[in-house]
């Protein structure tokens, strides 16, 4: 049985900084796919909403098999969470659709086209957490992640000029 306050307001915020979730469906043969959407959002306490955009494959596995996981991670802190759940696809004609799609909306703009909103029911949530944070403990901080991963992705934080 779902639980109606799984997305707590860290995971909302977690959710809310990310740049992108992966949203992994399986198809009626238990084949998984996992894809990247741009456009998705907390709905409330229990429900995230996907944009469908360019997700027929996902569209396609939903209508097979409903359960899902969506994931979202802070590359630099490398922390993140994963929901895990079923899901629908919600459309246009459909009831419901105008409230399921306004999160979406001011995230689509004018460029992307929702065809239909993929409604997860969140069942359960788990922690993604990288590796480094549980074997080296004592020396792994949120700060040094960070760091790491600002030299593996060669940026600089805002604000520092290039000298």
């Amino acid at each position: 049985m779902p639980n109606p306050q799984l997305l707590t307001p860290e995971v909302q915020a977690a959710a809310a900084s990310s740049v992108l979730c992966w949203l992994a469906t399986a198809d009626a043969e238990g084949q998984p796919s996992v894809s990247p959407k741009e456009v998705f959002a907390v709905f409330d306490a229990s429900h995230l909403v996907v944009a469908h955009i360019a997700s027929p494959r996902s569209v396609r596995n939903l209508q097979a098999n409903p359960r899902v996981c969506v994931s979202f991670v802070d590359v630099f802190v490398q922390k993140g969470y994963k929901v895990l759940g079923t899901a629908r696809s919600v459309q246009p004609h459909e009831p419901g659709f105008a409230s399921w799609v306004a999160p979406l909306l001011p995230l689509a703009g004018p460029r992307f086209p929702i065809h239909s909103v993929l409604v997860v029911q969140a069942h359960e949530v788990q922690p993604i957490v990288a590796p480094s944070y549980r074997l080296y403990p004592g020396e792994t901080t949120e700060a040094s992640q960070v760091e790491a991963a600002m030299r593996t992705y060669g940026v600089r934080p805002r604000g520092l000029d290039s000298d």
